[in-house]
């Protein structure tokens, strides 16, 4: 097929859908460090991490040697409402900067959550529901991991309770709305209704909130309520592993044609999309099977790649979380209240963090301002509007290409475009009336967080 002219849209059908999950772990010589206990500081155990998360997902986050672990066949059924998901030439992206590069996305908004959310939402609303539990507490930044498991739990008719971030909560009140109509509770974080929320916001009056406050309110409820686990949307290595029927698909619909990429781009926030579109890609740099330049692109006001530390730190602001090796920024550290709500997290997955530490993968952070450009070049050329979230690897993936047209290298570059913005339109708004700004963490600032970062015994 090497001649063949590559479609505007590589689809699969339905029986070329992976069939498993790809544990990346299995092929890291590094692995990542083990979670902590927070109340002992040593390496957790099943059965303790099992009274947070459901079993079958607690087996998940610790195996660290099964590489392909078997979707079950109620999640592939749900799956195939959806997936799989389209791999996108943007042609016309090409021809307007004039590239030599070609580009590809692999698009992930075709459902109602409008993002690759649903992907893990569903495989931990199944699980939960497999053992019995009456619902389940979560946490959402810009709303559409809370939108993708309120959508899962009303599939399989389990309870959702929803802490979102308040800053988004205030900015995106359809999200919000499209939650509330799949049946779940949403509060806006922190709150009142929490002792770690009511801690919060003795500590930080007025604050807009973040992922980590949002997190520690869901794991106190989740833990006071008889029947109920958390479910967490994003960090986590089962919530990687979910995701990788975005890199699975991926690399099935560039295999089919022949084409390998040079670069890969994902934006990164706390790792779930990112880790999910290059894990088979990077499993084969792993094994020495292929290369390939791997981008990770953060907010640079919540820069925890480029300018955090890699050490144990709390998942949650509340430190109730387990601790886990990560880059990071402090659990304390509340990034400001930016349009990208689903990168405002203080860490990054261990996963990623391990392999960035390693070398594997490069990192680069961008200013609000550029990535809305970018977004609203990305609209206007290719015709879908882009999440805020997204468009931070549309902006890089842009200036990637218009570096081979410097060069005149004909580069391949593969994006995840995670999700679509039609819930973002307040944050448009911003960018178009000329009221964004770009807020950039002062090295003294980071400082006063790394120092609150917990001391780990030997």
């Amino acid at each position: 097929m090497s001649n063949t002219k590559i479609p505007y849209k590589i689809y699969l059908d339905e029986n070329e859908m992976p069939k498993q999950w790809y544990n990346l772990r299995a092929d890291m010589k590094n692995k990542p460090a083990p979670l902590l206990n927070p109340a002992t500081m040593k390496p957790i155990t099943l059965s303790e991490l099992s009274e947070v998360f459901c079993e079958e997902l607690a087996k998940q986050e610790l195996d660290e040697t099964t590489p392909y672990i078997d979707i079950p066949e109620k999640i592939l059924n749900f799956y195939k409402m959806y997936r799989p998901a389209p791999l996108t030439r943007a042609y016309c992206l090409e021809e307007k900067l004039q590239t030599p590069a070609k580009i590809y996305y692999k698009f992930e908004g075709n459902n109602t959550s409008g993002s690759h959310k649903l992907n893990s939402a569903i495989a931990q609303a199944y699980y939960a529901k497999d053992q019995g539990l009456k619902g389940v507490t979560t946490e959402t930044g810009a709303g559409q991991w809370g939108t993708a498991l309120s959508m899962a739990c009303s599939y399989l008719d389990l309870d959702c309770k929803v802490y979102m971030v308040k800053c988004s909560y205030e900015q995106k009140p359809f999200r919000r709305e499209v939650m509330r109509t799949y049946g779940a509770n949403v509060t806006p974080s922190p709150s009142m209704e929490t002792e770690v929320g009511r801690k919060i916001l003795e500590n930080h009056p007025g604050t807009g909130g973040s992922l980590g406050c949002a997190i520690s309110e869901a794991v106190e409820t989740a833990s006071n309520l008889e029947g109920y686990r958390y479910v967490l949307g994003s960090v986590l290595n089962q919530v990687l592993l979910h995701q990788t029927i975005i890199g699975l698909e991926a690399k099935a619909a560039m295999d089919k044609y022949n084409i390998k990429p040079d670069i890969i781009i994902g934006c990164a926030g706390g790792g779930s999309n990112l880790g999910g579109l290059i894990a088979p890609f990077m499993g084969e740099k792993l094994r020495g099977e292929a290369d390939y330049q791997f981008i990770a692109v953060e907010p640079a006001s919540c820069p925890s790649l480029t300018r955090g530390v890699y050490a144990y730190d709390y998942c949650d602001t509340g430190a109730i979380c387990p601790l886990q090796k990560m880059y990071t920024l402090g659990s304390n550290f509340i990034p400001a209240s930016t349009h990208s709500g689903g990168l405002r997290y203080h860490g990054m997955s261990s996963i990623l963090s391990q392999l960035y530490h390693d070398g594997y993968m490069e990192a680069r952070s961008v200013e609000q301002t550029s990535v809305f450009a970018a977004a609203e070049f990305f609209a206007r050329v290719e015709g879908t509007l882009p999440a805020p979230e997204s468009s931070h690897a549309i902006k890089v993936a842009i200036d990637e290409a218009l570096k081979c047209k410097e060069t005149g290298e004909e580069k391949t570059i593969l994006f995840g475009l995670t999700g679509t913005g039609y819930f973002d339109m307040y944050a448009y708004e911003k960018f178009h009336d000329g009221k964004m700004t770009d807020y950039i963490p002062t090295d003294e600032e980071l400082q006063a967080s790394f120092a609150t970062l917990p001391k780990i015994p030997e």
